[in-house]
């Protein structure tokens, strides 16, 4: 599989449709491991771009902080599944965090 995490530094960007790079990571979910990652600047921010964008990549799941109700349906219709409320820690730690079953979410810091 492979997991989108917005990210600023490193760390995760709360708001998915400001941040300055995208962390591809692919995992195996069966094992619990993480595998590569690559770290790509995503096309200018419009609606609709960055799902198609991460779905012609093969991305499965984006791990975000913040997201707005009509972006994650953008992102469902392109067969991507959103997880929204994470807490801006390194990419690869929510990755871990999700394979292990410990990520922990909070609220959507998206208000639109």
């Amino acid at each position: 599989m492979k997991i989108a995490v917005p990210t600023s530094n490193g760390i995760l960007c709360m708001h998915f449709g400001h941040c300055d790079q995208f962390t591809i990571i692919e995992a195996d979910p069966e094992a619990r491991k993480i595998g590569t990652q690559q770290v790509l600047t995503p096309p200018p921010h419009e609606p609709g771009v960055l799902p198609k964008w991460l779905a012609d990549m093969g991305v499965n799941m984006i791990i975000a902080g913040g997201m707005g109700q009509r972006a994650q349906q953008l992102f469902a219709g392109n067969n991507i599944e959103v997880i929204v409320g994470a807490p801006a820690i390194q990419a690869d730690e929510l990755v871990s965090s999700y394979l292990e079953g410990n990520l922990v979410s909070g609220e959507n810091t998206c208000d639109h």
